[in-house]
C-alpha cells in the first residue's frame, strides 16, 4: 500500500492584492475591519513577499530526498489548501500518510483545525496525525544550533526572548496545551545551548488585532523590563515557528526592532529553521519513528 506523508503549514497569499481573501479564510468568513485588512497589508508590502510557501515546499522535497518517498504539502488558509491535496493523494493512491503540522507545539486554535482539515477529506486512507513534536531531541538541537550561532555574534551575555505566537486567552483557560508545551520547548532550547536560566526570558508575540485579551507577556513589555534591568542587547528566538514569515520578517525584524530603538534597546534575532539540515533530519526521524510503529501491521490497525 502506498504511503507518503503530508506536511500542514498556515498558508499565506502570493500578492497583498489577496489578502482580504486570505483573511476570510483566516477568519472562517467573519467579517474584518476595514482597519485590520489595511494594516496587515501594509505589513506585507513592507516585507515584500512572505516566503512561507516557498520554504514549506523546499523543506518537503528535502525530505521527501531523506525518506525517499513522496512528500505533499498542504495549506489551511491559502493555496495549496489542504483539502485539495488530500484529495490529490487519494487520486495519486496513496493509502497510508503520516500527517505532520508544521508547528510543533499543540492547540486546539491551530493543530485541531488543521487534523479536522485533513480528516475531513480523508475518506480511504489512513491517517497518522502527529499532534505535537515541542519537545523532539531532534527539533531541540536545531533551534539550539541556531541559538548558538547567533549567541556567538552578539555576546553570551545578551539576554534571550523566547517567543510563541498568542492565542486568545479563553483558549488557554480551556486546557488547550500550546502555552505549556512552548514554554517547555523554550526550556529545553536553553538547556541544549547550555544558557543559564537567569539569561532568558519567554514572552507571546503577535497578539491578534480582532478585539479581546490575548495571552502574554508581551513582547514589548518584555522589551522594557529587560531595558529598566540595564539590558543593552536582546536577542529574539521563536520557538513555534520553522521558518521566515510575516510575524519573523515584519513583527520581528521591523517592528519589534524599530520598538527597541525607541526605548534604546538594540534588538535582534536568530535565524530561522527554514532548510537547516538539523531541522530536516528531525522531520525525517519523526516520520520514521511513526512508520517503524506501523510496521507489520494491517493498516487498520496500525494506521
Amino acid at each position: 500500500m502506498k504511503t507518503a506523508v503530508l506536511l500542514l503549514a498556515h498558508g499565506t497569499p502570493d500578492s497583498v492584492s489577496e489578502i482580504p481573501e486570505y483573511l476570510r479564510n483566516v477568519t472562517g468568513g467573519r467579517p474584518i475591519p476595514d482597519t485590520v485588512i489595511e494594516e496587515v497589508a501594509h505589513r506585507y508590502s513592507l516585507i515584500g513577499h512572505s516566503p512561507l510557501t516557498d520554504i514549506t515546499m523546499r523543506q518537503a522535497a528535502l525530505l521527501a530526498e531523506v525518506l525517499s518517498m513522496p512528500v505533499y504539502v498542504g495549506m489551511r488558509n491559502w493555496r495549496p489548501y489542504i483539502a485539495d491535496i488530500v484529495r490529490a493523494m487519494r487520486t495519486d493512491g496513496i493509502a497510508r500518510v503520516v500527517t505532520l503540522c508544521l508547528a510543533p507545539q499543540n492547540s486546539r486554535t491551530s493543530v485541531g483545525l488543521y487534523r479536522t482539515a485533513a480528516f475531513k477529506e480523508a475518506a480511504g486512507m489512513a491517517i497518522d496525525f502527529v499532534d505535537s513534536w515541542h519537545d523532539h531531541p531532534q527539533l531541540i538541537e536545531a533551534f539550539a544550533e541556531r541559538l548558538k550561532a547567533a549567541l556567538a555574534k552578539v555576546g553570551r551575555g545578551t539576554s534571550v526572548i523566547f517567543t510563541a505566537h498568542s492565542v486568545p486567552s479563553r483558549t488557554i483557560s480551556d486546557g488547550d496545551p500550546y502555552e505549556q508545551q512552548a514554554k517547555e520547548t523554550a526550556a529545553l532550547v536553553a538547556l541544549e545551548a547550555e544558557l543559564p536560566d537567569s539569561q532568558w526570558v519567554f514572552a507571546f508575540q503577535s497578539q491578534g488585532m480582532s478585539g479581546g485579551p490575548w495571552i502574554g507577556p508581551t513582547v514589548e513589555e518584555t522589551l522594557r523590563s529587560l531595558k529598566a534591568e540595564g539590558y543593552s542587547h536582546a536577542l529574539i528566538q521563536p520557538v513555534v515557528f520553522v521558518c521566515d514569515h510575516v510575524e519573523v520578517l515584519y513583527d520581528i525584524d521591523i517592528g519589534f526592532r524599530d520598538y527597541g530603538s525607541q526605548i534604546g534597546i538594540q534588538v535582534s534575532r536568530t535565524e530561522s529553521l527554514n532548510d537547516s539540515p538539523a531541522f530536516i533530519a528531525a522531520l525525517a526521524d519523526l516520520v520514521q519513528r511513526r512508520l517503524e510503529r506501523h510496521a507489520g501491521l494491517p493498516v487498520e490497525q496500525a494506521f
